[in-house]
């Protein structure tokens, strides 16, 4: 994103590194002075789904890589490419901005924001929440359903079936999130709100065909969660 916007990353022998993560680890020197020149007249406020910081275990290479298909060992030498780029960063600009909430969103397309372009991150859920009016709208609500592909740990870092967790737990209101499918470590979204979690795949099997049945499952899902509340209902 940087380089498309006019920086200029060198290795040791001054010439301009290519594209992708496996070059961060080779610059050396950061030139930003042709970086387009009406951002300067910009303020950039970023919608951004997650709080975590740009390195370390509740980083990008850590939290994300794994869904993107980086092994422990690929992801162990992100984490420390990105821990040398904020470092280079840091000195050149005098600004710490790796340890910052967010940060680490979009594989580490936050800190490049805060860092180089001044914008300021802001809830992403929080800033959907305002601009529709959800307080307003689920206040008086007996049951909120939300959802998202696929719950697990990472979800309580900031992603939108929390956000509007917390929204609920301000008129003590259930919620149940109904998800693709569920990941490790996903029993954490009940200390935050969450009520109940339903994933929506029976059975094992390639994506195509899940894809294929998914509006089918997720009606399935959804007859049992309401039969399973009428029947709550009527003991």
């Amino acid at each position: 994103m940087l380089q498309a916007l006019g920086v200029k990353f060198y290795n040791d022998k001054h010439e301009e590194i290519g594209f992708g993560a496996k070059f961060i680890k080779e610059i050396l020197n950061i030139d930003a002075s042709h970086l387009d020149k009406r951002l300067e007249e910009s303020h950039l406020v970023v919608a951004c789904d997650v709080t975590n910081p740009l390195c370390g275990p509740q980083g990008a290479s850590h939290v994300f890589g794994e869904q993107k298909g980086a092994t422990s060992e690929m992801r162990e030498e992100l984490d420390e490419s990105l821990n040398h780029f904020a470092n280079l960063c840091e000195n050149k600009f005098e600004k710490r901005t790796k340890e910052i909430q967010g940060s680490g969103a979009a594989g580490g397309l936050g800190f490049a924001l805060l860092t180089f372009l001044h914008a300021s991150l802001e809830s992403g859920i929080d800033t959907v929440i305002k601009e529709i009016q959800l307080e307003q709208q689920i206040k008086d609500a007996s049951l909120i359903i939300t959802g998202e592909g696929k719950i697990d740990f990472q979800t309580i870092y900031g992603k939108s079936p929390i956000g509007v967790a917390k929204l609920a737990a301000k008129y003590d209101i259930p919620v149940i999130a109904i998800c693709g499918a569920l990941g490790e470590g996903y029993e954490v979204v009940y200390e935050h709100g969450i009520t109940a979690v339903f994933d929506t795949i029976p059975k094992a099997a390639p994506l195509e065909e899940i894809l294929k049945e998914a509006k089918e499952n997720i009606q399935s899902v959804s007859r049992n969660i309401a039969k399973t509340l009428k029947l709550q209902i009527i003991t």
